[in-house]
């Protein structure tokens, strides 16, 4: 540890952390290596990752196929601007994604960043109404507790009371939100469950450019899993009433539900879907927006005849072949069994905690596992605990959740959850 306390007291004094203070007294831990499911402290500690990076190294850390791609694209070229130029990692990813997402997703548009990818789906529906000849539609229906970024386009979509931007609610754009599908995955939607959705697309149907959600599972808005049969209904009401749909597939894409993309379990496709987190395998940050033919070929014959956006790492070759690589290496593997095998092992882990009296609901599906406690958790507390009992797990508010990579075994998937069980039942006390 003496060997780094340098740079750690340069990240004290100089270094903003996500959702911190400067000042902040919470304990920021050094990490030197990762290997596998394993970081690698400065004090030689070694922590089984829970979180795997905010759920986007699905194959763990240092996987010799993602680096040795990566060496060989890099003694290439590492970047090129993507202005009036193009190369063949862009071309394969952008296949590949249009061959593996639904149809009738057929084009790609590259980005840096899950909420840019946001960003760049809002400005579609926008532009694409202009194009039509309805300007005045430039308003989202979102669902409340809902998560989509932090770029202000996104955050104007995120729930506006309980989420993370109420503090700029009176700079952000006033969208419009509907109540959060009560009706938990498996169950049937009512028509209880889905009037708040039909209600505010009845009322402002003129001036709605998209319904923006998450399939299936909301994220960082609080971890809740809903029916599917809620997102069949909202496809057949954007339908009915002639607004785009846009399925924020950042956190569930790429297997973290069992499927390959959440909204497949409502065997239904969006207008416009946002990819990220898991798609290079945390490797490298990059996103992506597809849109269906009817979306680009109307932007593309309206005025002013192309879409108005253009970020300068667009398509970077070096992120675009560590997704191309992350891709292969989940569909060359038996992932569905995998993911089975990491839900029974949430399933049975995790079960203790629905007896515990501080504990409100306990969720799982795919590899996510969730134990919503009845009060915010103390995270001074909580997270030092957690590096004590050797596991990386990051609670936010209410809750403990666990997101690992997908090439965990039994033995390290069962510390974690037992980790949970004993610091969650501690917690209470």
């Amino acid at each position: 540890m003496n060997d780094f306390s340098h740079y750690a007291n340069i990240d004290r004094q100089h270094i903003w952390h996500p959702y911190s203070a400067l000042s902040s007294q919470l304990p920021v831990y050094p990490v030197v290596s990762a290997e596998g499911v394993r970081l690698k402290l400065a004090d030689g500690r070694e922590l089984i990752d829970g979180m795997a990076s905010w759920w986007c190294a699905i194959h763990g850390y240092n996987h010799p196929q993602m680096n040795a791609a990566l060496e060989q694209q890099l003694g290439k070229m590492a970047h090129v601007m993507f202005g009036g130029l193009t190369h063949q990692p862009a071309a394969e990813l952008a296949e590949r994604l249009v061959s593996l997402t639904p149809e009738p997703l057929d084009a790609v548009f590259f980005s840096d960043s899950g909420s840019v990818s946001v960003e760049v789906a809002m400005k579609m529906a926008i532009q694409y109404w202009y194009a039509k000849g309805e300007p005045q539609r430039q308003r989202f229906v979102s669902l409340r507790s809902g998560y989509h970024g932090d770029t202000f386009g996104a955050m104007s979509v995120c729930d506006p009371v309980t989420g993370m931007h109420s503090l700029f609610a009176d700079t952000l754009p006033k969208q419009l939100f509907v109540d959060q599908p009560r009706c938990r995955f498996g169950d049937p939607c009512t028509d209880n469950d889905i009037a708040s959705l039909e209600q505010v697309l009845t009322k402002h149907n003129d001036h709605i450019a998209a319904v923006i959600m998450e399939p299936i599972v909301q994220g960082a808005g609080g971890m809740w899993f809903y029916s599917a049969d809620y997102l069949c209904k909202a496809r057949e009401l954007c339908d009915r009433h002639g607004v785009l749909l846009i399925l924020d597939e950042i956190a569930t894409g790429f297997g973290r539900t069992g499927r390959l993309f959440a909204c497949e379990h409502a065997g239904i496709a969006p207008d416009i879907m946002c990819i990220g987190k898991a798609l290079t395998g945390g490797y490298l940050t990059l996103a992506a927006t597809l849109t269906s033919r009817d979306v680009h070929q109307t932007i593309d014959n309206g005025e002013p005849g192309v879409f108005m956006h253009g970020p300068t790492f667009m398509a970077n070759p070096l992120a675009c072949t560590a997704a191309l690589t992350s891709i292969g290496l989940l569909l060359d593997s038996p992932w569905q069994d995998n993911i089975a095998r990491i839900q029974q092992g949430l399933e049975k882990g995790l079960a203790d905690c629905r007896d515990f009296d501080n504990v409100e609901d306990v969720r799982i599906l795919g590899a996510i596992g969730v134990v919503e406690m009845k009060h915010p958790v103390d995270m001074q507390t909580i997270v030092p605990q957690f590096v004590d009992a050797g596991v990386w797990v990051r609670p936010f508010g209410k809750l403990v959740y666990l997101m690992p990579p997908f090439i965990i075994n039994d033995a390290d998937l069962s510390k974690l959850t037992s980790s949970v069980v004993n610091i969650v039942k501690q917690h209470g006390k």
